[in-house]
């Protein structure tokens, strides 16, 4: 009778492990993928991909559109991904990758995602000087004059018209995976930020710094900069982005 339990016990472990493969594929991988593609991909026979799938789609998490049958994260899925939660989760593992770049330029660190409004920051680390850049959780801001918004303008993360002047500009951000905007939101003001990747290689989120332009020089920027980049990448890799994922 044990014998038998603990051979269920490790079937039953074994359907979970194969189901969440499938999930994970799914949700890191193209807009919709074939069944056949599917069980290829996680090494499994395509009746036993189909029966897994018929479990998850049940719950919500995948479901098959179209003609073909394509495989495409379900609406359990996407509710989560508009959810409050899953901003929470990202500020959360932002956690890290805010105080290691606050600690590095004494500057006022952001977490920002775009949104139909403008750009939303969900998360800072202040800086300790006296004159700062003040609290910017809970604010949003245009697209076209912050940093944090031309990264999602030169990626097309922003669900806005990419502005003509800042047609050349956001092809170096597109390039170099940097931005600036100096005394653009407001005079005396200026920001530098990179993007933050998720699994699928698209840009969720940005991470910034700012702080008076008296203190944030040219100078000052380019020392930064790489500082602002390596921990911007070093999120989307514990987000699950992998370079291999752009190629």
């Amino acid at each position: 009778m044990e014998q038998e339990f603990h051979s269920v016990g490790q079937t039953g472990s074994q359907a979970v492990e194969r189901a969440a493969q499938l999930l994970t594929i799914v949700l890191e991988g193209p807009e919709e993928i074939a069944v056949g593609e599917l069980g290829r991909a996680a090494g499994l026979p395509k009746s036993t991909t189909s029966r897994l799938l018929g479990a998850l789609e049940r719950h919500g998490l995948v479901e098959r559109g179209g003609a073909r049958g394509k495989v495409r994260p379900g609406p359990a899925v996407v509710r989560f991904a508009h959810s409050d939660a899953l901003r929470a989760s990202l500020a959360e593992l932002a956690h890290d990758a805010l105080q290691a770049l606050a600690d590095a330029s004494e500057e006022t660190v952001n977490l920002a995602v775009p949104t139909a409004a403008g750009v939303e920051h969900l998360a800072q680390v202040d800086s300790p000087h006296i004159i700062g850049a003040g609290q910017w959780v809970g604010r949003r801001v245009d697209y076209d004059i912050t940093a944090n918004g031309k990264v999602f303008l030169a990626s097309g993360a922003a669900p806005v018209p990419v502005p003509k002047r800042l047609e050349r500009e956001l092809t170096r951000v597109r390039k170099e995976e940097f931005a600036t905007a100096v005394d653009e939101l407001e005079v005396g003001l200026t920001a530098m930020a990179a993007p933050v990747r998720g699994p699928s290689g698209n840009v969720i989120a940005a991470l910034s710094l700012s702080g008076p332009t008296t203190r944030l020089t040219a100078e000052r920027i380019e020392e930064l900069r790489p500082v602002l980049i390596r921990e911007a990448r070093a999120l989307s890799q514990r987000l699950g982005y992998r370079e291999e994922t752009a190629a």
